[in-house]
């Protein structure tokens, strides 16, 4: 707490140019504040900032420096350092002598965290108790009141005056008492180095970042250190939870942290570039696309690769089914690893490779299936003839150039001729064909064919150059 004299000093002398550093909260971000040469903008902790947030603070000055530090950075900022918006650092190496955290995750158990505490009084150390909701404190009191009466437990929540608060914390820190019992406040700014076992409660309420926070709030000496974290006795839990939980687990040695927040992300999703969402996935274009698209947008500003920035791809309407279905291909993550795969397929060689290991593990390929392949080979003929879109129906179709131009203007003169009027050029530069295509597999052949034609006449003209 600053008192209103000191604060007003300190307003005054940032906006004057008198104090070369300033160290706050959030209270930095009032209406009131100006700065009169803002240069290098610090954010400790970012994962407890939101979007408006930060763009507050630069919009303080449009050439300010920043940088900000976390140990699980949120999946929005990430995302930015791994498509090159931000630059990223890593710090990997752990202070001399620090030893992992032991991580146990199992159904809440009265016995293993009976001994658990009582083990970490034996050795002279501390413990955190953490319970998601303040509601869930009581519960958890009582059960400490009766497994291990013989400890002292103090409790801290975010609903306790300042001045409440700072006693609890410097009492534990002091070490009069044994059993912090608290919420998620503790997750950062804490450092006790005797308190070396850690307790969750409902671990499976919390974020995975949240997870990971609470976990370094112990080890942070040459102690080994413990951490527990417990689920409800006999309850399903979701498969978000579940998946968190497993990621925690899993990466339990020093230095973890940018491996976690990246499995954040994979959970997650990457969220808005441009809003205010720091998490969830894209939903109108795909994640996929997204970052693609993303990541080339970056490289066209920075003026690196300009040629993969400059891709296109073609649009095709059929109106027929093209898909993977999950009748065929029933787990997820495989269908969209398969459709992935597909995307960078554009020779017939290569998709009919493609389709025989399709066959090959997963049987005779469905109509829609087969579709998907006729399409993504008509995708590719359209790229080498500088298709943009090929829109088809019963009768016929209508193709667009792509920036309407043409390789070979005399030879798709010729080829026009040669139709006998089945294709005609609009003043719309756009090219209609006349044709029988009542049925899908119809139409799929006969847009191939016609779309083979300006393939090779863009070919031809590619080698008489």
């Amino acid at each position: 707490m600053v008192a209103p004299k000191d604060l007003t000093a300190v307003k005054d002398g940032l906006k004057s140019g008198e104090i070369d550093i300033v160290v706050g909260t959030h209270a930095l971000l009032g209406k009131q504040i100006e700065f009169a040469r803002l240069g290098l903008l610090i954010i400790d902790e970012e994962q407890h900032f939101g979007v408006n947030h930060k763009e507050r603070l630069k919009k303080m000055r449009e050439d300010v420096h920043v940088l900000t530090l976390s140990a699980t950075p949120i999946p929005r900022t990430l995302q930015l350092a791994l498509t090159g918006v931000r630059e990223l650092s890593l710090i990997t190496t752990p202070p001399v002598d620090r030893l992992a955290v032991r991580t146990y995750i199992s159904p809440f158990d009265p016995v293993i965290l009976k001994e658990a505490l009582r083990r970490e009084r034996f050795r002279g150390g501390q413990t955190f108790y953490v319970a998601p909701r303040i509601s869930d404190l009581d519960d958890v009191a009582e059960f400490l009141r009766e497994a291990v009466p013989d400890l002292t437990f103090a409790r801290a929540t975010g609903q306790m005056t300042p001045t409440e608060l700072e006693d609890v914390m410097t009492a534990f820190y002091g070490g009069k008492y044994d059993i912090l019992l608290s919420t998620a406040i503790v997750e950062s700014g804490l450092d006790v180095p005797n308190a070396n076992t850690l307790i969750v409660h409902r671990a499976d309420m919390f974020g995975l970042a949240q997870l990971y926070q609470l976990r370094g709030r112990v080890g942070r000496s040459k102690t080994r250190a413990y951490a527990y974290f417990t689920t409800p006795a006999g309850q399903k839990l979701t498969e978000g939870a579940e998946k968190r939980l497993k990621v925690l687990h899993s990466l339990d040695t020093l230095g973890a942290g940018f491996s976690l927040a990246s499995h954040d992300l994979d959970i997650r999703g990457g969220g808005n570039l441009l809003g205010e969402e720091q998490s969830g996935h894209i939903r109108e274009v795909g994640f996929e696309l997204y970052q693609s698209m993303l990541e080339e947008a970056v490289a066209a500003m920075k003026g690196g690769d300009l040629e993969a920035a400059d891709k296109w791809s073609p649009e095709i309407q059929l109106g027929t089914s093209i898909m993977i279905p999950e009748a065929y291909v029933t787990d997820l993550q495989l269908r969209l690893g398969l459709y992935r795969r597909l995307s960078t397929l554009e020779t017939r060689s290569e998709i009919d490779a493609f389709a025989a290991e399709l066959v090959d593990r997963f049987g005779e390929m469905p109509a829609e299936v087969q579709h998907l392949l006729d399409v993504m080979e008509i995708k590719g003929l359209c790229r080498t003839a500088g298709i943009a879109k090929v829109d088809a129906g019963s009768k016929g179709g209508v193709i667009t150039l792509y920036r309407n131009t043409f390789a070979n203007p005399e030879g798709l003169i010729a080829l026009v001729q040669a139709s006998r009027g089945m294709l005609k050029v609009q003043p719309d530069q756009r090219l209609v064909y006349r044709g029988d295509w009542d049925l899908p597999e119809k139409r799929l052949k006969g847009v191939r064919a016609l779309v083979q034609q300006f393939a090779d006449l863009a070919k031809a003209a590619r080698k008489a150059a």
